[in-house]
């Protein structure tokens, strides 16, 4: 049974307001470390970024039946003790999937057609019409690597710009009307460009690298909207100078904090980051794609839906 629940991170009253209308007991911490928090009197844990839930902080929340994270990603979380212990893994990348697609496809328009930097040129005095022609989505092969609820919302979005879509994912019969499903073989030899959609794991980290942007046939633009770890950020320097990668939409970057708040840029990295921020190959935004006041709610209504569902299934057990 599920009665108490513990809120470790700010900014969702309706959470709150929703699971204690049902009945729940929520508590909330939102400054003491996992050492100061008596976990062993919930059921259930909620939260963002935080904190890490590992080995040690499973074993001292002795009762608990959940761990829901508010987003996609669940990293922070050691998942496979999590299940050894039998303890429900809750996230909504339901929520924000919509947000990440229209961003991406925001991202591919600013850099397929020259937009910002053409902005940035006229707000200076320069009216330059043919050196920021622009190039277009129709026709193009577009690449989705990952096609969970992220890679599939953004195929559904672009399909009315009339690209060729496909699709590439570890788990097989994934595509849908909107993308091909291929290997990697063909996602190398027809992509013009290329959009990123998985997980940050161990076999995604540093997966984008310089011997698997060599393996395509042709340039193609990059858009990670994914996890920044999943892209060696030396090599997408070396790929834009030689050629290899007409343009990146980078909203994540390999450098930022663990909270996902800061860049924490140290002296190996501070030439290649100087590169990319004067590069007009190159548009940053700051981890904001899924983060929309509708997602925001959407991601909230799928946490308490998930918590309501776990609830009432661990009851029949009971029963």
């Amino acid at each position: 049974m599920i009665k108490k629940i513990l809120i470790l991170d700010k900014n969702h009253p309706f959470i709150i307001y929703k699971l204690k209308k049902k009945g729940f007991i929520c508590d909330e911490n939102y400054n003491d470390s996992a050492n100061q928090i008596n976990l062993s009197l919930y059921d259930g844990i909620i939260l963002r970024n935080r904190l890490k839930i590992n080995k040690e902080f499973i074993e001292k929340a002795i009762n608990l039946k959940f761990i829901a994270r508010i987003g996609s990603g669940t990293e922070n979380i050691d998942k496979n003790y999590a299940i050894k212990k039998g303890i429900t893994l809750i996230s909504s990348p339901e929520g924000n999937k919509d947000a990440v697609a229209e961003h991406a496809i925001g991202m591919l328009l600013c850099i397929m057609n020259n937009i910002i930097r053409s902005h940035q040129q006229i707000v200076t005095g320069k009216w330059s019409r043919e050196i920021n022609r622009g190039i277009e989505i129709m026709g193009k092969t577009i690449g989705i690597i990952g096609y969970g609820n992220t890679g599939k919302a953004f195929a559904k979005k672009l399909s009315g710009f009339n690209p060729k879509i496909i699709c590439y994912d570890i788990l097989p019969r994934v595509g849908d009307f909107y993308a091909k499903q291929v290997n990697m073989s063909t996602i190398f030899k027809k992509s013009d460009v290329i959009s990123l959609h998985v997980p940050y794991t161990k076999k995604t980290k540093g997966m984008i690298n310089y011997n698997f942007i060599k393996k395509f046939n042709k340039p193609f633009y990059l858009i990670n909207t994914s996890r920044g770890g999943c892209l060696v950020t030396s090599h997408l320097v070396e790929a834009l100078k030689n050629g290899k990668i007409n343009g990146a939409c980078l909203d994540v970057l390999e450098y930022e904090d663990f909270f996902f708040k800061n860049i924490d840029l140290n002296q190996n990295f501070r030439k290649i980051f100087f590169y990319l921020i004067h590069s007009n190959k190159v548009i940053f935004t700051p981890h904001i794609a899924g983060w929309t006041k509708e997602s925001k709610s959407k991601m909230d209504n799928k946490i308490v839906e998930k918590i309501i569902f776990l609830s009432q299934k661990l009851n029949k057990i009971k029963l």
